[in-house]
């Protein structure tokens, strides 16, 4: 209407003034009717100018605000040292946690469901040419393959909870195995990042790939684990008081009231309890049971604790052994007190060798080795004992203090022992005895206060060059050692000043000396783990297996069967399994159709941990790295393709410019030519 008004204004005054001169017929208003007629022209001339003037600018100022807006949206950059990025392929590494800790929820559902479906949003936002990694905790040979899209989406899907876990630097070295050549690179890590993900200060990354972490929230949960157990002997008689101590863990920030506890043994209940435990903190419980009968058990300790549940039950396996075999060599003169001794219980399978006749092949088979008042001790039994110790043997030594000392020391050398000085041959009486040590700890219900100790005629005293891995039993006057404790290897030497002969004093006839042996023995012998975590253990423990030609062992459990491979190391054999064990149970070692072993697999209880790094903590650990950190409950996560190539972005400049037109263009329609028209 506006651009009408001059025009409609000319044709109004054009008719009025032809009538005015006809009906008044004036001569005088001729002149004043041209005048003005003229004058309107010059209005009307003046104000068309600025009318097109002010619609040009308006015209121009909303189609630069528009051009602006679509510029905005189609995220425009200038790229970095002049490349063309988005000629070039990318190449994308997705990797999903699929551990324990996301099968926690949050208002969204599931996390490893929401992961899945990050992932598909991401791999959406690339191109058909573009190809992806699918990487999970499990690490399996077929996620290191490129996949096209509709592949990448398909193994997507066959994602599940592993037992396995991994640190962030382990993912992104990982991830720059694939991620190579030429190409746009993106990593990007889906998880709820628990603390124990992180193993270090900073993260090590490259340059030429752009990293994104995209971290998912999940509720916040009470938890408590059965974190540990063990057993106060490694080994096992039938029929013997058993003590299992159990370590249970709070994750929580409230404490744990009342934490039903249960021990089952060959699926027979063998014990139960009620646990409190305090915020955060962990607490132990010893439980007693009885009644075992020889061979493998298999036992699970399990918890009630709702909702996260897969740290709830630890499952454990030992042997109870029929017998213990002892296998004693003795010199000419070391008498009986060790025959008479392990005769006095049949759980004990003494075997006697003659010093002079020694079968070393057979050392692995024996839980203790007693060598009783040698005479020559040699350098290759010396040789042979330092492997039965490397396996975890026990080895008790008496001395036959008539002997040479040069050639004892020589011996004593070769497993690492301190060396003789001198034979003393004034009488003594041990003065001090450590019943706190787990060899006396048990044995007596209340310590005496006056306690006999056991006295010595002659003894042997020794050269101190380390007291590592020593632990002093009994002491003679000025802490001379009378019974003393090594660490060899990964098994035990107890070394005696004094032998065992009525002539050296009264140790083989003394009260202490009976509980002192036994306990000895229980106390050594070739311990094996209770149970192996999936995932972080490889290689299995076992006595040593001998294997005659074309024999192999087999690792069986329910619809699983493997032949692992095996290696020979100081009397004992190493089983390595590698990642063939997924999930936890019990798995049996077996040799044609004996069984030789039974191994119990947990879940490790590094998920077990309900707590997370933050934005901030995540941001600290990039540094100063291309790394990008998205919360996926704060921050959009949209994807750039070329990204990591991209020098300047200048989206946020293109709506800025947008917006100041539109504000240019309401300001010409406000203000511009705003004043009224006059005739």
């Amino acid at each position: 209407m506006n651009f009408l008004y001059p025009g409609f204004l000319f044709a109004l005054i054009s008719v009025a003034i032809p009538v005015i001169i006809h009906l008044f017929n004036f001569r005088k208003f001729k002149k004043i009717y041209f005048s003005n007629v003229q004058l309107l022209k010059e209005v009307e001339q003046q104000n068309s100018s600025k009318e097109k003037l002010k619609n040009l600018l308006i015209l121009l100022s909303r189609i630069l605000a528009i051009i602006f807006l679509v510029l905005a949206f189609a995220q425009p950059y200038i790229p970095a040292n002049n490349q063309k990025s988005i000629a070039l392929k990318n190449i994308v590494s997705i990797y999903i946690d699929n551990s324990y800790s996301m099968e926690a929820i949050n208002k969204d559902g599931n996390l490893l469901d929401e992961a899945k479906r990050r992932a598909k949003e991401l791999v959406k936002g690339f191109g058909i040419n573009d190809r992806f990694q699918l990487l999970t905790n499990d690490f399996e040979g077929k996620h290191q393959r490129l996949l096209n899209e509709e592949a990448f989406l398909k193994a997507l899907d066959d994602v599940k909870i592993s037992a396995a876990n991994r640190n962030l630097q382990q993912v992104l070295n990982r991830q720059g195995n694939v991620l190579t050549g030429s190409g746009n690179k993106y990593s990007f890590l889906i998880s709820d990042f628990q603390k124990n993900s992180s193993s270090t200060k900073k993260l090590e990354t490259k340059a030429d790939i752009q990293y994104s972490f995209l971290k998912l929230n999940a509720n916040t949960l009470p938890n408590v684990a059965v974190d540990s157990v063990w057993t106060l002997s490694p080994n096992h008689q039938p029929g013997a008081n058993e003590r299992l101590v159990v370590q249970l863990k709070n994750y929580s920030e409230e404490e744990a009231k009342n934490i039903p506890l249960k021990l089952s043994i060959n699926n027979q209940q063998k014990g139960l309890g009620a646990v409190t435990i305090p915020a955060g903190k962990t607490v132990k419980d010893t439980l007693n049971f009885s009644g075992l009968n020889a061979g493998w058990q298999k036992g699970i300790l399990s918890i009630k604790d709702f909702p996260v549940t897969f740290d709830d039950t630890l499952s454990f396996s030992f042997k109870v052994d029929e017998s213990f075999p002892v296998l004693s060599i003795n010199g000419a003169n070391a008498g009986n007190y060790i025959n008479a001794l392990f005769a006095a219980d049949s759980y004990y399978k003494l075997v006697e060798n003659a010093e002079s006749n020694v079968n070393y092949s057979n050392f692995a088979n024996y839980g203790l080795i007693v060598l009783n008042g040698l005479k020559n001790p040699s350098t290759g039994l010396a040789q042979q004992l330092k492997s039965y110790l490397n396996a975890g043997g026990t080895v008790v030594l008496f001395p036959d203090l008539d002997a040479n000392i040069q050639t004892y020391n020589s011996f004593l050398s070769g497993l690492s022992l301190p060396a003789i000085q001198g034979l003393n041959t004034t009488a003594s009486k041990v003065d001090q005895i450590d019943l706190q040590n787990p060899i006396f700890k048990t044995v007596f219900e209340e310590i005496p206060k006056n306690l006999d100790l056991p006295t010595v005629s002659r003894y042997y005293s020794f050269v101190e060059k380390n007291s590592f891995n020593k632990e002093d039993i009994m002491l003679l006057p000025g802490r001379k050692p009378f019974f003393s404790k090594y660490g060899v290897g990964n098994g035990q030497v107890y070394l005696s000043a004094s032998g065992l002969n009525t002539s050296d004093g009264n140790l083989a006839r003394h009260p202490v000396f009976v509980p002192l042996i036994y306990r000895l023995a229980l106390s050594g012998g070739n311990e094996v783990p209770l149970y192996y975590n999936i995932g972080n253990d490889n290689s299995l423990a076992s006595k040593k297996i001998s294997l005659g030609k074309n024999q192999s062992l087999k690792i069986t459990a329910d619809h699983f069967e493997a032949i692992p491979e095996i290696r020979q190391s100081d009397g004992k054999t190493l089983i390595y399994i590698a990642d063939q064990v997924k999930n936890a149970g019990f798995y049996s070692l077996k040799l044609a159709d004996s069984l030789l072993a039974v191994y119990s697999f947990n879940n490790g209880r590094t998920e077990s941990d309900m707590h997370y790094l933050s934005k901030t903590e995540l941001e600290q650990l990039a540094g100063k790295s291309n790394l990008k950190i998205f919360d996926t409950d704060k921050d959009a996560v949209k994807l750039i393709a070329g990204g990591n190539k991209i020098g300047q972005t200048l989206w946020k400049l293109c709506l800025i410019l947008s917006l100041i037109f539109i504000a240019a263009e309401i300001l010409l329609i406000r203000f511009f030519n705003n004043t009224k028209k006059t005739i």
